[in-house]
């Protein structure tokens, strides 16, 4: 939640670097994958940049360079989905990757879609920022996935007007209603079935397992193995951190990193391949992937490479992979395969 804010200040030319210095923010939290930023905190930094900035509308204009890659795999489930209607359940599925504090909400009402911007706390009150924020970069993913700058039919907010509304004019199309009961869009529920230009539903597969593999390890403890886990789940598939690379983003050197890993019974290789694995197995049992696809999304140099890790793995190739799931499946069998050669 914290990067867009410093793209967002990196983009209206201001140095991101001063910001986080002025706002008493250690930029080294970044780097580890385990830090969660609370609501006080994001409310703090989001208020902060707004005076860096001088910009009295900076949530709202925020949301205005938000793209879906911003989103991590979150995004790339969104944009191969089938519509706007699936897009916005992804959001809704897999929002707590980024944030668990804000999500969204929707009901029918008439012909008309009321969607609500949520946050998941007792209060259930956000800041001025943060909501406009939510509200802009949402409407702009619908927009733009879809190719089309579908009208709103009304825009409201529980804070009050901050001042004028020329902004709020350029961003929705429409002023808002301000000290609403909600903060919410509403729009025809036509919308729903708009289309996502280049959706590609074997490209979402893809990326929604690695979503749901990512959020379910959110859930595990915070041991360093765990930790390096998720870190290069979330890197996949645009690319595979080296030893290294990983071992600086946990500002470790590539020894004591290696040392921690090995209390723990594992290392890293031991991690990467068991990522590679899994992620493998998954790709390989949806028949639409080729083994060339899964080498390239698995960040394999070439296929034959990828062949032979699998076989290294399992003990079979992809194809005497899939051979044996399709049989399993025919006989109605419940032994995974690979099985045998795996004891």
């Amino acid at each position: 939640m914290v990067y867009p804010i410093l793209k967002s200040i990196e983009q209206r030319g201001f140095d991101s670097e001063r910001f986080c210095r002025d706002a008493s923010f250690d930029v080294g939290r970044l780097g580890d994958p385990e830090v969660r930023i609370d609501v006080a905190e994001l409310e703090r930094l989001m208020l902060a940049g707004a005076a860096f900035t001088e910009d009295a509308y900076f949530g709202l204009h925020q949301g205005l360079h938000t793209e879906a890659a911003d989103l991590g795999v979150l995004g790339y489930v969104m944009m191969h989905s089938g519509t706007v209607g699936e897009a916005l359940k992804a959001y809704r599925r897999y929002n707590d990757i980024l944030c668990s504090g804000f999500n969204l909400e929707w009901e029918a009402r008439g012909d008309d879609i009321r969607l609500r911007f949520v946050m998941l706390e007792a209060n259930g009150r956000m800041s001025r920022h943060c909501v406009e924020d939510m509200a802009s970069s949402v409407y702009r993913l619908m927009c733009g996935m879809s190719n089309r700058r579908f009208p709103l039919q009304e825009v409201t907010f529980r804070h009050a007007a901050p001042g004028g509304t020329a902004p709020y004019l350029s961003v929705f199309g429409r002023a808002p209603r301000f000290d609403g009961d909600e903060n919410a869009i509403r729009f025809h529920k036509d919308v729903m079935a708009l289309p996502i230009l280049y959706a590609d539903a074997r490209l979402r597969h893809m990326f929604e397992s690695i979503a749901a593999r990512t959020l379910e390890t959110l859930s595990n403890g915070r041991t360093l193995s765990d930790a390096v886990f998720r870190r290069m789940l979330e890197r996949m598939p645009a690319s595979f951190p080296t030893l290294q690379e990983t071992a600086a983003s946990f500002h470790m050197s590539a020894r004591s990193f290696q040392l921690k890993l090995k209390e723990e019974g594992t290392s890293y290789n031991e991690l990467a391949a068991a990522v590679r694995k899994e992620l493998a197995e998954g790709y390989l049992r949806q028949p639409e992937h080729s083994v060339g696809d899964v080498a390239y999304l698995l960040r394999f140099s070439e296929p034959s490479a990828f062949q032979n890790a699998f076989k290294k793995w399992t003990g079979l190739t992809p194809g005497q992979y899939r051979a044996r799931l399709r049989a399993a499946e025919g006989s109605g069998s419940g032994t995974p395969p690979g099985a045998a050669a795996r004891r």
